[in-house]
């Protein structure tokens, strides 16, 4: 099954969105020095980087300033939605020279599994929405253990607070940052994830992907 593609109006909108998500950032106060710090030690090794599906506006931004700063050559790939939300999603993600893999746990899901293990196998960074996309808000689902699983890369917890936001009224209640407002950087400790697991390990490691997002989960 083949995802919703996007529209040439759906296009427009995703262009403006990401200009205006670019002139937002530009003005925030960024409080992401520990972060940057935290990501140079884990050196070039690829990683999965699981934030949470309301934190997805300033991502692109953050990935540029906490990766691509200090390892020029790194490239990341996101799961999205094979939805037609998602399609526009996708569009907004290009803005930001971010790969967008289509599909989830509903639908296109094992194809997009694949991709993102091909991705991972080139060496490129992946990134997904582990309560996304969805939901229920703030709660793991198990395509984020799968994909670190078959790739082999570990999950790296990463969150921000915003000092000035707005949220909709969405399942995730998304956030949206404010213009000259703090943004706080965080990232957890990365999870290893083996290939072969019982239902107990992959249990243990859902729970502790839960505990560090959460710890790093501020409103």
């Amino acid at each position: 099954m083949r995802p919703k593609e996007a529209t040439p109006t759906s296009r427009l909108i995703a262009f403006l969105i990401s200009g205006a998500i670019k002139a937002v950032s530009l003005t925030l106060r960024y409080d992401d020095s520990k972060a940057q710090l935290q990501v140079k030690e884990l050196g070039s090794q690829p990683v999965i980087i699981a934030v949470w599906h309301n934190r997805l506006a300033l991502s692109p931004s953050l990935y540029r300033r906490l990766v691509t700063r200090q390892f020029p050559s790194r490239r990341v790939a996101a799961l999205v939605s094979a939805s037609r939300d998602g399609a526009m999603l996708a569009e907004i993600l290009k803005c930001f020279q971010v790969k967008p893999v289509r599909g989830s746990s509903s639908r296109r899901g094992a194809q997009a599994l694949k991709e993102l293990v091909h991705w991972a196998k080139d060496g490129w960074d992946l990134a997904i929405t582990p309560d996304g996309p969805r939901g229920p808000c703030y709660k793991i689902q198990e395509g984020v253990i799968a994909a670190a699983q078959l790739s082999g890369r570990p999950l790296l917890p990463v969150s921000y607070r915003l000092s000035s936001k707005l949220q909709t009224k969405s399942w995730d209640r998304f956030q949206i940052p404010l213009p000259f407002s703090k943004c706080t950087v965080m990232v957890g400790t990365p999870i290893s994830v083996p290939r072969k697991m019982d239902d107990k390990e992959r249990q243990s490691i859902k729970e502790r992907l839960q505990g560090e997002l959460d710890s790093l989960t501020i409103d």
